[in-house]
């Protein structure tokens, strides 16, 4: 059957509908506050209540990839992939009741930058920043690219790398324009619309199969017809409706798979930018926590909106979806390695009646805008404040939101170069190779941090030469692992015993243990750093709250530093200076800079004068939580980590 393109005015209408709803958010929340320092920029102003703070969260880690990627490897290999989304609970209630509270003690805005404060000198934060730039192209941004532009291809029949191009402009325009303020409020309206999009495709694809019970039967009797004869290649696995499998011989052992999903993502879900960039934007701890909350209950979905209809895709469409024949294969897909990839798209443009194929479309620009636009801020932001004020350390604010701004740009051809790499990683199963490559690279981070925070002891030259020795054994397995793909069905297996023995979930398990054992030994063999160096920047020393009942105090605190502030000149913080303007300026709103495009952009003219970071004072008040609210939140985080485990024992 030859798929159907998405040429219907119904379909066209409705992703029409959709562009003018994102342009009008856009532009409302552009226009709806103060873009003019970096505060506003890069951290909303520290506004968001926990509705977009949650949704934020959600569509910014499930992009494209996922809808392409995670329902391809159900379609392949079943739902053991699901362990990374439902690990995804206890992890960001870590970030919103252990981690975030340290973080806005040290009064920072991105992560290396915290480094630094907790360990001092300058290379840990360099180190950190290069490499989480890394790691957002090769795992976030190339990924998120391919796959989306992989489904426009398939509905539009437009070439792959026009497509690439279509997708940078338009995601590139709100976010360049109104910094992370337009991207929360853009993410919690595509959060609405792909899970509204997502769920009407479940129904209608279970409808089309007979129910949950005979996609069982028919998804493990969907092997194609084109295969080698005399071989399994092609057939479903017999445990693809397990989460727990062989710890040996499994394609995901059950003892790796769930340390690589909880400890091994731990970095990602409470050390990384594009998450906690979004928990720093909530205008106090409450609503950062009730935001994680729903994240957390939000990421439970991916079985049933993603996995679920790959699985349905490979039942209906065997030869397409479960394809094993590499000259097949490219002639369906392009992708020799395997075709798992289009079961999302192809399910959605072959099932989907006229109008509903426009909504699933507009549900998978929503993935990839949700997830390009956060990632484009936040990377802005790592290079700006952290690489680009080590350069120039007196600069100005309105220097660092150009640059920030022109970043995005180079960033987004770096990433289109690596793209060709990504398509055939991982056997063509793009989800495998997003957790792969975090395992080798990201993995060593989670134990920096959770050392640093957790354990005053550690020391910089426990963490420098730490995480230095667990990425080089990282770097070195990956290198490996690019330069030994794994053979096609049926042909000889070549792949040395690193590969073939120790499983990558292993692997990242392993090099966890290595690396925190190293800066352990390291930190002890060298001398500690003082109370004073560590006040405000590790779990034990951070800012403790006022009490409640002391809240007006703080509140007249507050309003003291704010008269104070006022009176001085020049304030200083981090190398950069930041100097109050004269009242009389009459001249400098006569100057040409001020043009359209400044306008545009809000860009100022002169520094806004206001410290970015909180002072203690309004710390304390960040931190501050009313004993219901306290309680409430508890008691519903304990409720999510029950259900992610009854729905472990269900799926075991």
């Amino acid at each position: 059957m030859t798929t159907k393109g998405l040429d219907h005015w119904g379909d066209i209408t409705v992703v029409v509908i959709y562009f003018v709803l994102v342009l009008f958010v856009g532009l409302w929340s552009v226009f709806r506050g103060n873009r003019g320092n970096v505060n506003s920029y890069f951290l909303a102003g520290r506004s968001m209540t926990w509705f977009p703070v949650g949704a934020s969260l959600f569509s910014s880690n499930i992009g494209s990839e996922h809808f392409v990627g995670l329902a391809g490897t159900g379609a392949a290999a079943g739902i053991a992939m699901i362990s990374y989304e439902w690990a995804s609970m206890p992890l960001v209630l870590l970030l919103g009741w252990f981690f975030l509270p340290v973080y806005v003690s040290a009064g920072v805005y991105t992560l290396p930058e915290y480094i630094e404060k907790r360990f001092g000198g300058k290379r840990l934060r360099i180190y950190l920043s290069v490499l989480a730039l890394v790691l957002y192209i090769i795992t976030k941004l190339a990924v998120s690219i391919y796959a989306g532009a992989l489904f426009i291809k398939l509905a539009l029949g437009w070439d792959m790398y026009l497509s690439i191009v279509g997708l940078l402009i338009i995601t590139g325009i709100y976010t360049i324009l109104g910094g992370l303020r337009a991207v929360i409020y853009t993410d919690t309206f595509q959060t609405v619309v792909m899970t509204i999009g997502a769920f009407s495709l479940v129904g209608i694809g279970f409808n089309k199969i007979g129910g949950y019970s005979k996609l069982e039967v028919l998804y493990m009797q969907a092997i194609p017809d084109i295969r080698s004869p005399n071989s399994t290649c092609g057939f479903p696995r017999q445990d693809s409706f397990h989460i727990f499998r062989d710890a040996v011989t499994g394609d995901n052992p059950w003892p790796g798979l769930i340390l690589q999903s909880s400890i091994g993502c731990l970095w990602y879900w409470c050390c990384d930018q594009v998450i906690v960039q979004r928990a720093l934007a909530a205008k106090s701890l409450e609503h950062a926590k009730g935001g994680s909350i729903l994240a957390g209950y939000l990421k439970i979905l991916p079985l049933f909106i993603m996995i679920f209809p790959g699985m349905i895709s490979r039942a209906l469409y065997p030869n397409e979806v479960g394809c094993v024949d590499p000259t097949e294969c490219q002639e369906i897909c392009e992708n020799p390695v395997g075709c798992s990839n289009i079961a999302y798209p192809k399910l959605v443009l072959e099932l989907m009646p006229y109008g509903l194929r426009g909504l699933m479309m507009a549900v998978m620009l929503s993935a990839i805008m949700s997830s390009l636009t956060s990632i484009f801020n936040s990377s802005s932001t790592v290079f700006t404040m952290d690489l680009w004020r080590r350069i120039r350390p007196n600069t100005h604010e309105r220097e660092l939101l150009i640059v920030g701004r022109l970043f995005i740009i180079v960033l987004c051809g770096v990433s289109i170069a690596w793209i060709p790499l990504v398509r055939s990683s991982q056997g063509g199963q793009l989800f495998n190779y997003i957790q792969a490559v975090q395992g080798y690279l990201g993995t060593p981070i989670g134990a920096l941090f959770v050392l640093g925070v957790f354990w005053k002891r550690t020391n910089e030259y426990g963490a420098f030469y730490g995480i230095a020795i667990g990425h080089t054994i990282g770097i070195i397995r990956m290198a490996i692992d690019l330069a030994y793909p794994a053979p096609d069905c049926g042909d000889s297996e070549t792949r040395p015993s690193i590969l073939l023995d120790v499983h990558y979930t292993y692997f990242g398990s392993l090099n966890v243990i290595i690396t925190s054992i190293a800066m352990v030994v390291i930190s002890l063999l060298t001398s500690p750093q003082s109370e004073e160096e560590l006040k405000g920047v590790t779990w034990w020393t951070r800012i403790k709250p006022h009490p409640v009942d002391h809240k007006e105090t703080v509140q007249e605190t507050i309003e003291t530093d704010a008269s104070e502030t006022k009176m001085e000149t020049t304030s200083s913080h981090n190398g950069v200076t930041i100097q109050e303007q004269p009242e009389d300026n009459n001249e400098t709103d006569q100057h040409c800079h001020k043009t359209i495009l400044d306008m545009l952009c809000g860009m100022p003219e002169a520094d806004s004068g206001e410290n970015p970071h909180l002072d203690e004072a309004k710390t304390r008040e960040y931190l501050t939580e009313h004993p219901m609210w306290k309680t409430i939140l508890n008691v519903n985080a304990g409720i999510g980590l029950v259900v992610v485990a009854f729905l472990y024992g269900f799926y075991r």
